[in-house]
């Protein structure tokens, strides 16, 4: 079976995991949470093309729970909302007011990173219900809180927990044995999102990529998190550009992970905090990216849907 096909863990009862390996660029993770009796379906995110959504979809009913009336996105990345018109019109999409405005400011924001690549047909549907700090929803008996970290991996994220199954679907704030991506959010963030994950005190730890985990995916991320701004914060005092710095780095640990160009871009938001500007104040993507394709051999970095 290739790497790619994605794959379902049940979680607790009628509550499942939709995981895409390898977890690389636009394979990522999504959930959903069932109440057979009621015929209540909660998906949280869908995926980068509509193929993979329809993937989604055909789990959802296989598990034998009704297709999902709502919809939570985790943030406004592409590999994350694409596939939201493959559950229209019976879902409704819910999200932080900010993953709204960011979400129809990105638009086809996929296609023009990867042109080449067949996302299929794609509407960008953000949320029509938003929040701004906490929101709970009941999929029949079960209590889901969606809340808002602040600016993390962008300033739109959300969290999703369910207290009573001892679950967290994390979003992108955890990459698990994946590189950390902050350049649409915030250094600083990132880490107080992490100490508002462990105070949630759940077991069972979906990230945004990479495997099912638990929480020791969270010092592994702080550990890549204070390594980072170490680094930025020598860099940035000798007046070394993000690119330099990031070549000069010894990865360590982190060398195994996926997606190792990303520390330049993780680099760029650090050194924008250092110059004082906001959290998730926008950075140049071109620039950006386009340090990420120096890092990467001098090729831009690869879509794996």
């Amino acid at each position: 079976m290739p790497a790619t096909d994605p794959y379902v863990v049940a979680l607790a009862p009628h509550v499942h995991a939709f995981v895409q390996p390898d977890g690389g660029w636009c394979l990522n993770n999504a959930g959903f949470v069932g109440d057979p009796g009621g015929g209540e379906t909660l998906l949280v995110d869908t995926a980068a093309t509509e193929r993979r959504a329809r993937l989604l979809r055909a789990a959802v009913l296989d598990a034998g729970l009704a297709l999902p009336r709502t919809i939570v996105s985790t943030h406004h990345h592409g590999d994350h909302t694409y596939g939201n018109g493959v559950f229209r019109p019976e879902a409704r999409i819910v999200g932080h007011a900010n993953c709204r405005a960011e979400q129809l400011a990105a638009g086809r924001q996929l296609h023009l990173l990867w042109p080449q690549t067949d996302f299929g047909a794609v509407e960008i549907l953000p949320p029509d219900l938003t929040y701004t700090d906490a929101l709970t929803l009941y999929v029949g008996e079960t209590e889901v809180r969606v809340l808002h970290p602040g600016p993390a991996h962008t300033t739109g994220d959300s969290i999703v927990h369910l207290p009573a199954q001892g679950v967290v679907f994390t979003g992108d704030l955890v990459f698990h044995g994946g590189t950390p991506f902050l350049p649409m959010g915030s250094l600083a963030g990132s880490l107080r999102a992490l100490e508002l994950l462990r105070s949630l005190d759940a077991p069972t730890v979906v990230p945004g990529h990479g495997r099912v985990t638990d929480p020791s995916a969270y010092d592994a991320t702080e550990r890549y998190l204070r390594w980072v701004r170490e680094l930025a914060a020598e860099g940035y005092a000798k007046g070394d550009p993000p690119l330099e710095t990031a070549r000069a780095a010894e990865l360590g640990e982190f060398g195994a992970w996926q997606e190792s160009e990303r520390l330049v871009a993780n680099l760029h938001r650090a050194y924008a905090e250092l110059e004082g500007l906001p959290e998730g104040h926008p950075l140049d993507p071109a620039a950006v990216f386009g340090d990420m394709a120096a890092m990467n051999g001098g090729v831009p970095v690869a879509c794996h849907a």
